[in-house]
């Protein structure tokens, strides 16, 4: 497999088209951004953690029946991956009050929800990312009915997943991010990463914070906290 053209550039990824025209390579970098992009840094090893953490998850969403782009690892910065046209959602899940969320609805941070809440938002970072609603998706042709309704039942599906992985590692799931993506054929499949930059980690027991809000809040141990997050799950 061979790299040919960057096709992208994001705040965390680079993304190269290959000599397949069904297959990119992408590479995970250092860069941490915050706040839509206008907080910058460094979290010194994040790309290697953040490349084998979400392969080890997209491997394990994938055996219980959730589509994903994850092809094969080939070093720890680098995956392949099927070629993918984003739907441009970013989609929210949350089991528990934190962030925004408790920011907008004046909650304590720490609050469980009686109930799961799906969240969507427009991916545009000129706009600061605005949620939108099932409407507004259906109303600007952002995905069709039948696309959204798969991706929610996905999106609950991986939630269901990782809360009971991660319990046996003493990780609460408190929130994440995902994104989904059309094959060539129009299969939606799980696409982006899941890693501690897209996903709300806690100790189950300190509640100690083992994420990028870390990087957000100025709290320091940034790079502890993403090491912990590798060794619970890869035992590294």
């Amino acid at each position: 497999m061979e790299k040919t053209v960057q096709m992208y550039e994001g705040k965390a990824k680079k993304v190269f088209a290959t000599n397949d025209e069904n297959l990119c390579i992408v590479s995970y970098k250092d860069d941490a951004t915050a706040n839509n992009g206008l907080k910058k840094g460094t979290i010194l090893g994040k790309g290697v953690i953040n490349n084998r953490v979400t392969n080890h998850l997209m491997k394990l969403v994938e055996s219980k029946g959730v589509p994903t782009h994850f092809v094969e690892e080939i070093n720890d910065r680098e995956t392949v991956v099927k070629k993918v046209s984003i739907v441009p959602l970013e989609v929210i899940v949350r089991n528990i009050a934190a962030g925004s969320l408790a920011k907008r609805l004046g909650l304590e941070e720490g609050t469980k929800l009686n109930k799961t809440v799906l969240e969507y938002c427009y991916k545009d970072d000129a706009l600061g990312d605005p949620m939108v609603n099932e409407y507004h998706i259906l109303a600007m042709d952002y995905a069709s009915k039948e696309e959204l309704e798969l991706i929610a039942k996905y999106a609950f599906m991986v939630n269901d997943i990782l809360t009971d992985y991660l319990k046996e590692v003493n990780i609460e799931l408190i929130d994440f991010k995902l994104e989904f993506g059309r094959l060539a054929d129009g299969t939606i499949v799980l696409a982006d990463e899941i890693s501690p930059d897209t996903c709300r980690f806690w100790d189950s027991n300190t509640k100690e914070k083992l994420d990028k809000d870390r990087f957000r809040r100025d709290m320091g141990g940034v790079e502890d906290a993403y090491q912990e997050i590798m060794k619970r799950l890869l035992g590294e």
